[in-house]
């Protein structure tokens, strides 16, 4: 049996946890989180107020899932790897470059098993997906289409209303967000980035474009009706669900204690009213080794949904939707479909499609093999991916193509 410390028992924290302790392999024996509601969502499991409290004692766990903001994940990931936890931790790994090189640097000097919450390489439709590539049905890959559909009512929660609404308090938005995907990319081709370029901004959901008559919250608002992004459409249908997003709101998940929250909290503000300020569109044009190209779309103005991708190669393309892969074979003339359906859909709340759950399969796995093969990316991997979204960051900001050599932005 595993022994598992949660440092941050939010939505993701929380989410991880629960996968673990279903397996029957798992049990959670400590608890750290400022907020006494999070805590006693592990019933058993010791609770601390600060993680600095558990870290203050000799290793209490095997392993420890460390999901705390953004921001705060360098000083515990780099602790907890001194103290000999094995290490679980939610993406991105930091929000600086020297953060996530320290972190890297901590975990490669412990030998733990560490593993950053690349979810998406997970998949079931990701595995059968690398393993056409692999056996080179479609040939050398010369270039990949690849967009990800935020979904609009997404967009407005997490990067309007919500925690990674601003940079200067989370990151941005490529980071905060798709990290994901430009790691997936990688993980495709299975070749580092050489080049960057990248464009997008915030577009939308700025003061100039509120309506006529719209009050600060969805609650007063005679436009609310109307609104595509009401908060009142999103999250009242949710009444009673201690699920995400919902249970990031509030943890009185009735009507009355979503009434409430969307009275006083962030998540009921006009949208067009808040203070955010990361991007609501941006693309990402990647060069890889070899001379494979990639270009990446992320998108709010979308349904929120599995992302869609096209491969191109010499013999063959596939398209894939998150459940289908069409195969086009350009020997045969013929087109064939693989059915990689999963569980759950693509967002948090689904899982992100199987992902979830068999990153913490994996992660268990390890733990309790000491094998790291079930961890399909290193550390050095992992801060491959990070950099890249700052070279792009970096090239929407200066208008520049950014050249990485030897994985680092110059």
């Amino acid at each position: 049996m595993v022994t598992l410390a949660v440092v941050g028992a939010g939505s993701r924290g929380t989410s991880y946890a629960r996968h673990a302790t279903a397996t029957g392999r798992a049990r959670v024996v400590a608890v750290a989180d400022p907020l006494a509601g999070r805590r006693d969502r592990f019933p058993g499991a010791v609770p601390y107020a600060d993680w600095r409290e558990l870290a203050a004692l000799p290793r209490q766990a095997d392993a420890v899932v460390i999901a705390t903001q953004d921001r705060d994940h360098v000083e515990p990931a780099v602790r907890f790897a001194e103290l000999g936890y094995d290490i679980l931790l939610e993406k991105p790994m930091a929000v600086s470059e020297d953060d996530c090189r320290a972190i890297v640097t901590a975990a490669e000097r412990s030998g733990a098993v560490f593993a950053v919450c690349h979810v998406l390489r997970y998949t079931p439709y990701t595995r059968a997906l690398k393993a056409l590539l692999d056996e080179g049905r479609i040939g050398e890959i010369v270039s990949v289409q690849h967009l990800e559909p935020v979904g609009w009512w997404h967009q407005a929660h997490s990067y309007v209303r919500g925690n990674w609404r601003r940079a200067d308090e989370s990151t941005f938005m490529l980071l905060a967000k798709s990290c994901h995907d430009l790691d997936w990319l990688v993980h495709l081709t299975g070749k580092q980035v050489t080049r960057v370029s990248s464009f997008g901004g915030l577009h939308h959901f700025r003061p100039e474009n509120r309506p006529e008559g719209a009050a600060d919250r969805c609650l007063d608002c005679s436009v609310e009706p109307s609104c595509p992004y009401s908060a009142k459409r999103i999250y009242l249908p949710l009444a009673g669900d201690h699920s995400w997003p919902l249970s990031v709101l509030t943890d009185d998940v009735s009507e009355e204690g979503v009434l409430a929250a969307l009275r006083t909290g962030p998540y009921g503000r006009c949208v067009y009213a808040c203070d955010n300020d990361v991007v609501d569109h941006q693309v990402v044009n990647l060069e890889f080794e070899g001379g494979t190209t990639a270009s990446f779309t992320m998108t709010g103005f979308t349904p929120a949904q599995h992302r869609q991708t096209r491969i191109f190669g010499t013999r063959g393309s596939i398209e894939g939707d998150g459940e289908h892969l069409t195969v086009h074979d350009f020997v045969t003339g013929r087109s064939s479909v693989v059915d990689t359906r999963p569980s759950g859909d693509g967002t948090a709340r689904g899982g992100h499609g199987g992902g979830d759950e068999a990153l913490v399969e994996a992660f268990l796995t390890a733990v309790a093999t000491r094998d790291r093969t079930p961890i399909l990316s290193s550390p050095a991997q992992s801060l491959h991916s990070h950099l890249i979204a700052w070279a792009a960051e970096r090239s929407r900001l200066t208008g520049e193509t950014v050249p990485l050599k030897e994985g680092t932005p110059r």
